[in-house]
């Protein structure tokens, strides 16, 4: 059987990009745990490791500096469609996101581009509803220090 291709959609910009370098660790019914370097060159991080949680509609992936130090954590919200012809995921970034720092700091990201898309229609309202009760629970998971749940996934293989 051919590998699974998974492919990032963006709505800002629009844009569908395959990720041809990353490494697939393992893939179940649930999850799918990838191994990667950055797509472009950048100073503030070089590589990492990502889950896709696909019941839950979230990616969370741990970045690292070039020097292999932990920056952060970044958990994107997110919806899939999995293309059986092409054996191919496509990844939707909701555009809704969270960082969790090592120090503990919390920060959501880029919500406001979630009221531009469905302003400038680039994603029916229901997607929206949606990315925003995928970014609640996401949320109350990590403030109820629940996070490790998800995190261990990725830990087995760092």
């Amino acid at each position: 059987m051919e590998h699974l291709k998974i492919y990032r959609k963006r709505i800002i910009p629009d844009e569908c990009i395959l990720l041809k370098d990353d490494i697939i660790l393992e893939q179940t019914d649930d999850t799918i745990i990838t191994k990667w370097n950055t797509l472009k060159p950048r100073r503030d991080f070089h590589h990492g490791f990502s889950c896709y949680f696909l019941r839950s509609g979230y990616k969370v992936s741990k970045f690292y500096r070039e020097d292999g130090t932990l920056l952060y954590w970044y958990c994107d919200i997110v919806d899939y469609t999995y293309q059986e012809a092409e054996n191919a995921l496509i990844v939707t970034d909701l555009l809704a996101d969270v960082v969790l720092y090592p120090d503990g700091y919390i920060k959501v990201l880029d919500v406001n581009e979630l009221a531009i898309a469905l302003e400038k229609s680039l994603c029916e309202p229901q997607l929206v509803t949606q990315a925003l009760r995928k970014l609640d629970a996401l949320l109350n998971l990590i403030y109820d220090d629940k996070f490790d749940t998800l995190a261990a996934e990725i830990e087995r293989w760092v």
